[in-house]
């Protein structure tokens, strides 16, 4: 049975939006991708399999996604675009997307981030048939963990731009809201991974490293601590807080739910690859907040999320991702 919902996601062409997406086809949903196409990896650095990682998304769906080409920070041409397909349900996630460089680029992370979110609420805030805001935001908004595992009313004191920057997105979502009568849902991921990913978070830059013989840096011999989320857990966490009735008006963490030191993540890709890898220990990296688990508790108990993934799964689900080019690479 078709679903006639129209589902709107900002960002929908990047990592997770496509994984959305293709799930939210898959299950009969109209689904409306507005992405800007930005590319924020570097153009100039040497991978092989950068761009498959850019092929792999929407494998078997391209052509049942309606794909517009737009910018969140261009209020009008974003404005026609919700009015033409109007949406119940909006998944917020275009935004620059590491922490690293909203903190170099400052200008560009509000930009993306508050000034996008405010566009799409002033729009919104006028129209009837929209019933769900999802505002994506981060576990980069609690800072240093002073609790763990770190449940959603933990102290949120950001210590880069970008979880300063997600959390006035939090704050306007919330205020908006209250004034207008927006029915919301915010989540903070954390540490997404998996196939796909193109914008140089840890597990792809240890995966690259290790498979093109590269040395793995490690912060302080890797003994930081960072919730891994595998993409498709997040993706599946996103689809039932945006439907769920108990979730409006909520705030999620949507993650694993378990702090693994970065060292094992490597210990992982090693057994796997078969052979020691070559390992650089560096310097401490003080400007990173301190972290660990997240509750996931709450997103468990009021819709039922559930993450299949461990770190021993979803590496070896990514790292078998890899190994496909790199067999296939051989055959040419």
């Amino acid at each position: 049975m078709v679903n006639q919902e129209t589902v709107f996601i900002t960002g929908g062409a990047g990592f997770l939006g496509s994984y959305i997406a293709s799930k939210l086809v898959a299950e009969g949903y109209k689904v409306v991708v507005y992405d800007a196409f930005i590319r924020y990896s570097n153009p100039f650095f040497d991978s092989k399999f950068l761009e498959r990682q850019f092929q792999s998304r929407f494998q078997g769906t391209k052509d049942k996604v309606i794909f517009v080409r737009g910018d969140t920070s261009h209020k009008s041409f974003l404005q026609k675009s919700i009015l033409d397909h109007k949406p119940s349900v909006i998944i917020h996630l275009a935004a620059l997307p590491i922490a690293d460089i909203g903190d170099k680029n400052p200008d560009e992370a509000i930009s993306s981030i508050i000034d996008g979110t405010i566009n799409i609420l002033n729009i919104i805030k006028d129209v009837n048939f929209v019933r769900r805001f999802v505002y994506t935001s981060s576990s980069m908004v609690y800072g240093d963990f002073e609790h763990n595992p770190a449940d959603e009313e933990h102290p949120k004191k950001p210590k880069s731009i970008y979880g300063g920057t997600k959390l006035a997105g939090e704050v306007l979502t919330e205020a908006y809201a209250r004034r207008y009568r927006i029915p919301y849902t915010i989540i903070r991921p954390s540490a997404i991974y998996g196939p796909g990913d193109v914008n140089r978070r840890v597990v792809q830059i240890f995966l690259e490293n290790a498979f093109e013989d590269r040395p793995i840096k490690l912060h302080n011999g890797g003994t930081s601590k960072l919730d891994f989320s595998f993409v498709e857990d997040i993706a599946d966490g996103f689809i039932l807080a945006a439907f769920h009735p108990k979730a409006e008006n909520q705030i999620f963490n949507i993650t694993r739910g378990e702090g693994r030191q970065l060292k094992e993540a490597v210990d992982i890709i090693q057994n796997l690859i078969g052979h020691p890898l070559k390992i650089e220990i560096t310097s401490p990296d003080f400007h990173r907040p301190e972290r660990g688990a997240l509750s996931i508790e709450k997103a468990k108990k009021l819709i039922g999320y559930d993450p299949k993934y461990s770190l021993e799964q979803g590496v070896e689900k990514y790292y078998q991702f890899f190994k496909q080019f790199y067999t296939d690479d051989a055959r040419e």
